[in-house]
């Protein structure tokens, strides 16, 4: 995720309205007498710093069966592979018996005709037939392998945002007047998205560039519709589009997803860091941009492109923050903002089905104190039906989490006239509650959280996780003495289980599944199940996946304030080793490791390395690293990497029980 400065903006917790931190506090007061439990018992018998994580093997019935018999030692593990070690260094590590192949890097080819590469004289015109930058979500479609190739699908792709200094040449030393509107417009034609047809060869991923499913999605240049209940509002019209109906582009794509119709959803999360300018304090848009951090002045855009202005065209931010769905088997088809899902700082959009056929998404609000999302839509999905499927997204209900001190968790509906939400509280209309979610989950009383990033469920288990990555702001009397995490610097993890494995359900239950960071300092407070090895704890949690046989895999965005690099850990979810985790997967310097994404089989994992080289004072000239090129002429890549087992076996080692 991009490093937005994260600013609280959520007057209830600015107030000191209850967090989730409170709620965990509250329960595990209540629940101690189960971490003494199950350290007589021998399981939490091991570093200090490990006792709590008693408490997280409590969390289903397998792991208080586990705890109830001990013998933890003798429980065959999920995962079956040699961890690596903690570190920092210029390049990537994974264990021996793994490859790691840089499937494309930025300035890659996406078709027969893209220009060569050259970082010393980008544009905007090479950039749009050529792979973005700091890419983050992956998707995966499969398509049937033609004769010569052992695999084949369509790769999806965002490029969330730009390093500027570290991506462009001979900035540093004049910014932010060095970025003329050229060097703006590369920069919006390295944002948004790649679809590319991919194929596998002799165990080796690479692009099919003269595939007709490839395509760019930029910020500049890609038209847009806004669908869903919110298109065509007075607030999204603008002079260029008096519709509000049409926009140009998308920013900021973080965790997304793929449907079951073959589609791909791009979350826009950190839109606000895109506009410059300032509405008088009067405007009626002025407390509803200042819910989202609006105008955020990170980029330069605002100077040359008047829709990214708010001085100029005011109404422009309220045409960010949605979801956007792309039709990937069709190539020539226009990307939809489905307002439906609600505007926020997106992250996560994964698709899951309920027993009924009926979609669900499960979706972050990437702020601290802010807060974790599901929609559900009107309709089943029908698989013998994709033109119906491909406009389910805009209709059915936003639900926003509460997550009660007895373990259960209420999903309220955002819904125009229910509630708070009426025109007394500012609301004529249920696109203006979806233009304003942020507010209309206020008013609900929705439980403010620690950074939700990534909410990935299992399809088959019934069981979502919510990746919480961390927050500083919390002070100490939103804590107490059960859980003194008043600056929760490493982030957590949640695992919410819905009722009968039913996503559609309003009422579910959840647990805390790892308090992240250092296990052997008792001052921070962290859990976990005391079989994890000093390699295997981390702190940040940010994307997760969930592999073809229901294993989580977490990676990690801030592990740098543990002192080492970013990654991907298994982890461990049931039975004696719940709460365990594992280092599978080390990012190089300044990096953090995006976008998990199994193949079909689990023999293939794609990972994004995003941003390489950054740090402080890291520039074009003076990158910490060159990865993965490592060419003293050229800059560090941000790059999609495709990791195999030397044996062609699952990722993550064989099955057992």
């Amino acid at each position: 995720m991009q490093d937005d400065d994260n600013t609280p903006s959520n007057p209830r917790a600015l107030a000191g309205a209850r967090t989730i931190g409170d709620i965990i506090a509250s329960r595990l007061t209540r629940r101690g007498f189960v971490s003494g439990m199950a350290a007589a018992s021998g399981l939490a018998l091991a570093a200090c710093g490990r006792d709590g994580a008693a408490d997280g093997l409590g969390g289903n019935a397998a792991g208080n069966a586990a705890g109830d018999n001990g013998g933890a030692a003798m429980e065959a593990p999920a995962f079956d592979f040699k961890e690596i070690a903690r570190g920092l260094d210029e390049t990537h590590h994974l264990p021996a018996d793994y490859d790691a192949d840089i499937l494309l890097r930025w300035g890659d080819a996406l078709f027969p005709d893209s220009p060569a590469f050259d970082p010393q004289a980008q544009s905007a015109d090479a950039q749009r037939r050529q792979f973005g930058y700091n890419n983050d979500f992956i998707g995966f479609w499969p398509l049937a392998p033609r004769d010569g190739e052992e695999a084949r699908g369509i790769l999806c792709v965002n490029h969330e945002y730009v390093s500027t200094l570290l991506m462009q040449p001979g900035l540093a030393a004049d910014y932010p007047e060095s970025m003329t509107r050229e060097r703006c417009e590369t920069e919006m034609a390295a944002h948004g998205g790649t679809v590319v047809e991919i194929a596998q060869r002799n165990g080796k991923w690479a692009p099919v560039l003269d595939s007709t499913y490839n395509r760019r999605i930029t910020a500049g240049d890609t038209a847009m519709e806004i669908t869903g209940p919110a298109a065509g509002h007075p607030r999204l019209r603008t002079g260029a589009d008096p519709t509000g109906r049409a926009v140009t582009g998308t920013v900021n794509n973080c965790a997304g997803g793929v449907t079951p119709w073959g589609s791909y959803l791009m979350a826009e999360e950190n839109f606000n860091a895109y506009f410059l300018g300032a509405l008088p304090e009067d405007h009626p848009e002025a407390e509803n941009y200042g819910r989202y951090g609006l105008p955020g002045g990170g980029y330069q855009w605002g100077r040359h492109v008047d829709r990214f202005n708010v001085a100029a065209e005011p109404n422009e931010p309220n045409r960010f923050g949605w979801v956007v769905e792309v039709d990937i088997l069709n190539p020539a088809s226009t990307p939809k903002k489905r307002t439906a899902l609600g505007r926020f700082k997106h992250e996560g959009a994964e698709t899951v089905l309920a027993p009924d056929g009926r979609v669900v998404i499960y979706m972050g609000d990437d702020q601290r104190f802010d807060y974790v999302y599901k929609f559900v839509s009107a309709r089943a999905y029908d698989e013998g039906d994709r033109e119906a499927n491909l406009s389910l997204l805009d209709e059915g209900t936003l639900y926003v989490a509460r997550f009660e001190d007895d373990g259960t968790l209420e999903w309220m509906p955002l819904v125009f006239g229910k509630g708070p939400l009426t025109p007394e509280n500012g609301f004529a209309s249920q696109g203006e509650v979806l233009i304003e979610t942020r507010r209309a989950a206020d008013l609900l009383g929705a439980t403010p959280m620690d950074r939700p990033e990534d909410v990935e469920a299992d399809p088959k288990g019934g069981r979502v996780w919510v990746m919480l990555t961390n927050n500083s702001q919390r002070t100490a009397d939103q804590t107490d003495a059960a859980n003194p995490r008043a600056e929760n610097l490493f982030g957590h993890i949640i695992e919410i289980t819905e009722p009968d494995g039913d996503f559609a359900a309003t009422r579910s239950r959840w647990e805390i599944l790892i308090k992240c960071g250092d296990p052997d300092k008792p001052e921070f407070g962290a859990m976990w199940n005391p079989l994890t090895s000093e390699n295997g704890w981390f702190g940040a949690p940010d994307n997760c996946a969930v592999d073809p046989f229901g294993r989580l895999w977490v990676a990690t965005d801030g592990n740098r304030s543990t002192g080492a690099a970013d990654g991907l850990w298994a982890i461990e979810t049931d039975g004696a080793r719940r709460g365990a985790g594992r280092a599978f997967f080390r990012a190089p310097i300044g990096a953090e490791v995006c976008g998990p994404r199994f193949a079909a089989d689990g023999a293939t994992l794609f990972l994004s390395v995003q941003h390489p080289g950054d740090g402080r004072g890291a520039t074009f000239e003076a990158p910490t690293t060159r990865w993965p090129d490592f060419d003293d002429a050229a800059p560090p890549r941000p790059a999609v990497v495709a990791v195999r087992r030397k044996d062609g076996g699952p990722i993550g080692g064989p099955l057992t029980g």
